[in-house]
């Protein structure tokens, strides 16, 4: 008898493949019904072992030995032909992982064995069972069975938009079970549940509260996701914030070296990406709530315990690695984030922000310490010869400045030094994004030397540093300001805070060009200065003029608001108060 021919008399799931992304693939293989994605052969043996378990105390266990082989059971298994021709064996037979289709060559691997298999690895694991963790399967976006604030550190790999079809992916081996899952709840995007980028946000907004509302406060929580989009990524963070979290630190992790590397932009980044958040101290958040009117002791109280998180910056191989989440800019960041989650307006300029910042706090190579972190971070300075370069990704012109900040501060030079590099660097800039020409960005965030004044102590201090003859000089010797004349160098707190006050008056006045420009026509704006956006919405957003924010917000390409994170907080949070 010919296998087709013969009929199986025990169990067989016979339902219809689920509609999904995913499922509809399987049509074209001509697969309708559940039972069609096996191999005959297998599914023979699958319907015994059913047959076999179905009354037995341990049916639970026994069944979920059957399905954790299942993905080996079926028509989707590949060839990896050159390891067939090399090696051979089982190994050239793998399971198409993440998806469904019916390779054109394809294997069957037989159930049997992968049965056995998982059975002998289950009974090993037996004896190493302590009971002291709990398994439960439920929706993350309701955890009542969980106590507030019993848990001490949660790490979380949370389904990444429309990556990974979880409930499809899990249709097969569920309809042994004839338990499906509930995809209403399901944290994902996908066109068949009639779930965009929104609704996906809004699902994981609800788990991470629930997650927020468990953790003990003062706590951490890690978040590992695959990054292929930065507009899936932005509605995490927005997701995270909302529900009350900080995020203090965002790396990209290395599995094979089995490394993080801390991240100033996650755009381009096509590794694994690892958050680390925490819950914000009790007494702060009941200052949030009681003390809404005193902006300085909110303010100063945020930073404060923000700056007692972050980990002090590495010396690795006689080089320090800067932390970006101490530096001013991030700080500020931060610190409007969390207000603006809050529901607040926070009336001080960034320029006035880094003069504060620079009195109450210690400064260190353009980053932020407190008092008893900067006499170990002093320590530790004193073992690194030079920075460590920053793998900058420049794609607007808020990291075209950061990355003419890391250079400068590495090395003072001049304009003519710094226009190859910087042609070099700005080549994946948005084609929405109007970046002004590098005479301006240095003008507007940096301060020039002349050769008429005294030496600057940033320059003098490369010059000494790094040139045997310059060393002993006087800051007025003639030598010295030849040497460092016409270069450009990071200015210190007080003078950035100058600085920063010019280029906010003119991103504010571009701004304001942009909102008449939008006034007398009704098209979109194809091409302007994204950091002008970003001051007008705060600036917006502090005059409480929330319309403002979603009527320029709406007549900018999608793709930027849903790219951009501050613009993404600030539009969501204003159309929130708007449609109140």
């Amino acid at each position: 008898m010919k296998i087709n021919e013969f009929k199986i008399k025990g169990f067989v799931p016979r339902d219809l493949v689920v509609k999904g992304d995913e499922t509809d693939r399987l049509k074209k293989s001509g697969i309708e019904y559940v039972h069609q994605i096996y191999t005959k052969r297998n599914l023979i043996v699958m319907s015994e072992y059913y047959e076999l378990i179905k009354g037995n105390i341990f049916f639970r266990e026994l069944i979920n030995i059957m399905r954790s082989s299942n993905s080996y059971s079926t028509k989707m298994v590949k060839v990896n032909v050159p390891r067939l021709l090399n090696k051979g064996g089982l190994f050239s037979f793998g399971f198409v992982s993440g998806t469904f289709y019916v390779p054109s060559l394809n294997g069957e691997r037989p159930m049997l064995d992968a049965i056995l298999s998982k059975a002998r690895s289950m009974i090993k694991t037996i004896d190493n069972i302590n009971n002291s963790s709990v398994i439960s399967n439920q929706s993350t976006t309701n955890l009542m069975n969980i106590k507030n604030e019993c848990i001490d550190y949660i790490f979380v790999d949370p389904p990444f938009g429309a990556n990974l079809m979880y409930s499809e992916l899990n249709s097969f081996s569920e309809s042994w079970m004839q338990v499906f899952t509930k995809d209403t709840d399901e944290a994902i995007m996908n066109k068949h549940q009639c779930k965009g980028l929104l609704d996906y946000q809004k699902l994981m907004e609800q788990c991470f509260k629930e997650l927020f509302r468990v953790l003990k406060s003062n706590r951490w929580i890690t978040i590992e996701f695959s990054n292929s989009q930065a507009s899936v990524w932005n509605s995490i963070r927005e997701a995270l914030e909302r529900a009350g979290f900080v995020i203090a630190n965002v790396s990209s992790l290395d599995k094979k070296q089995g490394s993080f590397k801390a991240l100033t932009t996650t755009v381009a980044v096509k590794q694994d990406l690892v958050i680390s958040a925490y819950k914000p101290q009790k007494q702060l958040r009941e200052r949030f709530v009681n003390n809404r009117n005193d902006n300085n002791l909110l303010m100063w109280g945020f930073i404060d315990q923000h700056l007692e998180k972050l980990v002090l910056p590495k010396v690795e191989n006689g080089e320090i690695n800067i932390s970006m989440e101490r530096t001013p800019r991030i700080l500020f960041d931060r610190l409007i984030a969390y207000f603006v989650q809050n529901g607040l307006s926070l009336p001080l300029s960034s320029a006035d922000f880094q003069k504060e910042l620079s009195m109450k706090y210690q400064l260190r190579d353009g980053m932020v310490f407190l008092e008893e972190q900067v006499i170990k971070f002093d320590k530790k300075r004193l073992l690194a010869k030079q920075f460590a370069q920053l793998d900058l990704f420049v794609s607007d012109e808020n990291s075209a400045i950061e990355w003419l900040r890391q250079v400068l501060l590495k090395k003072p030079q001049s304009r003519q030094d710094l226009q190859p590099q910087f042609m070099k660097e700005i080549q994946h800039i948005s084609k929405y994004e109007e970046l002004p020409e590098l005479d301006d960005l240095l003008a507007q965030n940096f301060l020039y030397y002349d050769g008429v004044e005294t030496v600057p102590a940033q320059i003098n201090s490369y010059l000494t540093k790094n040139y045997h003859d310059m060393r002993g000089l006087d800051n007025e010797n003639y030598t010295l300001k030849e040497r460092a004349k016409n270069r450009w160098y990071v200015p210190n707190p007080n003078q950035q805070a100058d600085l920063e006050k010019l280029r906010e008056k003119s991103l504010l006045r571009e701004f304001n060009r942009y909102v008449e420009e939008i006034n007398n026509s009704k098209k979109k704006l194809k091409v302007f200065r994204t950091e002008a956006i970003r001051v007008g919405f705060k600036k917006a957003w502090t005059d409480k003029n929330y319309q403002k924010i979603v009527s320029i917000g709406d007549r900018l390409p999608e793709k930027i608001i849903q790219e951009d994170d501050k613009l993404l907080m600030y539009y969501d949070n204003a159309l929130m108060r708007v449609e109140m």
